[in-house]
């Protein structure tokens, strides 16, 4: 960040509560660039039993992951959520609960994550090419590398679910 989106004066690095930051040099302005997380919500999709998992038009062939999207303003996780499901897949779903938080510090984004119970038919829309149909032991035995995020959330929400497997 070379200037300030305030004022548009010139921004340098300086130290502010321990961390290198981008501040406006302008003294009555007092700017300071936090670089905060941006907010993720996940969906592992249920519906009729199996699980959703989907590759993302900008992804590799055999990568899958769980459905993601941004929190927007004035929505809750859970509403996030929901409005991701029915973007991406077409589909109506309630939340079932709620698997984890993780960090994904490459991308500066913390991601909250939700099993959700589905209906309806699938319509993917331009932000999905593929999707697949899993059990819950089909589930745990994919392989979600190079996503370890998305493997922290197969491993949590399978260390939740024993009782269902």
């Amino acid at each position: 960040m070379n200037y300030c989106p305030n004022c548009g004066s010139v921004t340098t690095l300086q130290p502010v509560d321990g961390i290198d930051r981008f501040v406006c040099k302008e003294n009555d302005c007092n700017f300071i660039y936090w670089n905060n997380p941006v907010p993720v919500v996940a969906a592992l999709v249920k519906l009729s039993g199996k699980y959703i998992i989907a590759r993302n038009a900008l992804w590799p062939n055999g990568i899958f992951s769980v459905i993601t999207g941004y929190l927007e303003q004035k929505e809750t996780p859970e509403e996030a959520v929901i409005r991701e499901v029915s973007e991406e897949l077409g589909l109506n779903s309630t939340v079932s609960r709620h698997i984890g938080n993780y960090s994904l510090f490459e991308n500066n984004q913390v991601i909250l994550c939700y099993e959700v119970e589905a209906t309806g038919s699938i319509n993917m829309n331009h932000e999905l090419v593929e999707i697949k149909r899993l059990s819950p032991k089909e589930l745990l035995l994919w392989d979600f590398s190079p996503l370890s995020i998305t493997e922290k959330v197969i491993e949590d929400w399978k260390n939740n679910t024993k009782a269902h497997l």
